[in-house]
């Protein structure tokens, strides 16, 4: 009897793991699939294996202190010659007035000299022997000695709040897995919640980043699966038409379809500028015969663009369908749960839409899963009053985009306008340069993700 555990963390997670082919593909491998929920058991409704819903964990201020030397040590021994890392570091340049504003300042001092790696895995210890008499994770303690799982699956490396489970496990012997989530995470964020027993990785250039970033993870503990994030795009059950795209939004069938996808307000502060330019050329004409439709963050709620819905009547709006399905959490937006109907949606938006904008967010993979054109407008920077949004073009992963030119990179209001024209009039244009990033980035298939991360997890147990 194999029994895996399998941990999701927030509503990106769900969609993945669980609107993806990969549940039923791990049930297919091993004998017993138990889910371990930091999400309410009432959004599994229609997956048929048991739930169990984790308690709500929040963090101590001895947890987080060696959690926060953990971080900032990671982001001291990896910021020379990574402009991302040295850019999440002075975030941490904290001038609050505040116990945690203090400590901050106290720790980024320290760890300013005391970063290597073995202090690295010193401040893990401690944070460790933290959670020791925590009663959250005595509890995570009980619920593994009863369940006696076979290897416990993380499906996100990065939430604080899985650090209590992962330490229970390692305390129980229990063997633990966890996927990097998204393409930004090794290259330019802090340390990893926990350490892992095995990795599975999109690419092997994230595998690479993996063993550049962690120097105690072992090359044969890291498997490129690809990720099931995109899975969606290539099953029946998700797929539509495009007069059913059509008809969803209220588009004209004889124009061309521009979507501009938002980020959130903390990264995406300049998109109602990018959307006002883009509306205006549309309504003098500059821009013809194009729908735009605007696809909000799923993170947040679109009330900063309620004043477009009557400045621009003809704007077409995809406000993603994921409600929150808890109101109390100390990261509330990993609350929101996404729905079979916006999976449908974002599909359909993607492969019908002739052309995609957004600031430089992981959208530009998805559109590019279509061979769709993307543009990345970032027009602000230190000199022009603009939220400073063209510093990400420094960032590892995104320098990968421009230097494969597989997407333009625009910085003013005529440059945007212009390759707007040029894309529309030629789609096809830098198709070969997307297909290569795109391979750059996801290195496996889209078909039978769920299939290859199910086998890796059954080999390592």
């Amino acid at each position: 009897m194999k029994k895996l555990g399998i941990v999701i963390t927030d509503g990106v997670g769900y969609r993945n793991f669980i609107l993806s082919d990969f549940i039923s593909e791990a049930q297919k491998s091993f004998d017993e699939v138990v889910i371990l929920s930091y999400l309410p058991k009432s959004v599994y409704n229609s997956v048929i294996c048991k739930v169990i819903e984790l308690p709500v964990y929040e963090e101590k201020f001895i947890n987080w202190f060696f959690r926060k030397a953990k971080e900032l040590a990671h982001l001291h021994l990896h910021k020379k010659g990574n402009f991302g890392i040295q850019d999440n570091l002075r975030v941490n340049n904290s001038k609050a007035k505040t116990t945690r504003g203090f400590t901050t300042r106290l720790i980024n001092k320290w760890t300013s000299y005391f970063f290597s790696e073995k202090w690295i895995q010193f401040y893990n210890k401690l944070q460790q022997r933290s959670f020791r008499n925590n009663l959250i994770s005595k509890e995570y303690g009980t619920l593994l000695k009863d369940e006696k799982f076979d290897l416990l699956f993380f499906t996100h490396q990065r939430p604080p709040f899985i650090a209590p489970l992962a330490y229970q496990a390692e305390q129980n012997n229990v063997k633990t897995a966890s996927f990097i989530f998204s393409w930004d995470n090794l290259a330019s964020k802090g340390r990893m919640a926990a350490n892992f027993d095995y990795y599975l990785v999109w690419s092997d250039l994230m595998k690479k980043e993996l063993l550049q970033f962690y120097s105690k993870v072992k090359p044969e503990n890291i498997e490129v699966v690809g990720t099931p994030q995109f899975e969606p795009y290539v099953l029946d059950r998700y797929k539509t038409t495009k007069d059913e795209f059509q008809q969803k939004f209220g588009l004209d069938s004889s124009k061309k379809t521009i979507c501009f996808s938002c980020g959130d307000i903390a990264t995406s502060k300049n998109d109602e500028l990018y959307i006002q330019t883009i509306a205006d050329a549309i309504k003098s004409n500059e821009i013809e015969n194009v729908n735009l439709l605007i696809r909000t963050s799923p993170a947040e709620d679109p009330i900063r663009f309620k004043s477009f819905v009557e400045r621009y009547p003809f704007i077409k709006w995809n406000y993603p369908k994921w409600p929150l399905s808890r109101d109390k959490h100390q990261e509330l937006w990993t609350q929101r749960i996404p729905s079979v109907e916006d999976v449908i949606d974002l599909r359909s938006v993607l492969e019908f839409s002739d052309l995609n904008i957004n600031m430089l967010s992981t959208m530009s993979l998805d559109f590019i899963q279509f061979d769709k054109p993307v543009i990345n407008p970032v027009f602000g920077n230190l000199e022009n009053g603009l939220y400073d949004d063209q510093r990400f073009l420094n960032y590892a992963h995104i320098e990968n985009v421009v230097n494969s030119k597989a997407t333009k990179v625009v910085k003013d209001e005529t440059s945007l306008i212009e390759a707007i024209k040029i894309y529309l009039n030629n789609p096809n244009l830098d198709s070969e340069n997307r297909m290569e990033l795109l391979k750059l980035q996801v290195s496996k298939p889209l078909f039978e993700t769920g299939k290859r991360i199910a086998q890796t997890l059954k080999a390592w147990v």
